[in-house]
C-alpha cells in the first residue's frame, strides 16, 4: 500500500505542476492543510474519497490515471492545454472559441 501512496503522490505532484500551482495553492484548492498535502505528495498519507471527488470536480483529474498511472484513456482538455507550448496558446484559444460556437 505504501508504494501505491508514493506513486499517487508522484502523479499528483505532476498534475499540480502542470497547473503551475504551488503546494500551498493546491492544498488550498483541495481544502486541506499544506502540511497534510505535503504528506500526500511524499506518499505518507492518502486522499479521502471526498478529496478525490473535489480533485475531479475542480481540475478534471482522471482518477484512473491518478490511482493506476494508466494513460491509455482519452486525454482531457485540461491536459491538452497544460501541455500546449506557450507560442501556440493563442491558436489553441482560437480553436476552442470556434469549437464552442458549434454548440450554440
Amino acid at each position: 500500500m505504501n508504494d501505491l501512496l508514493k506513486d499517487i503522490g508522484i502523479r499528483l505532484r505532476e498534475i499540480r505542476k502542470g497547473y503551475k500551482f504551488t503546494q500551498e495553492k493546491f492544498a488550498e484548492q483541495l481544502e486541506i492543510s499544506l502540511n497534510y498535502y505535503g504528506q500526500i505528495e511524499r506518499g505518507q498519507s492518502g486522499l479521502s474519497l471526498e478529496k478525490l471527488k473535489l480533485l475531479y470536480d475542480k481540475f478534471d483529474v482522471d482518477l484512473l490515471y491518478l490511482i493506476t498511472g494508466d494513460k491509455s484513456h482519452q486525454v482531457t482538455i485540461n491536459e491538452i492545454i497544460a501541455d500546449c507550448p506557450k507560442e501556440k496558446l493563442f491558436d489553441m484559444e482560437q480553436l476552442l472559441k470556434y469549437a464552442s460556437n458549434l454548440y450554440k
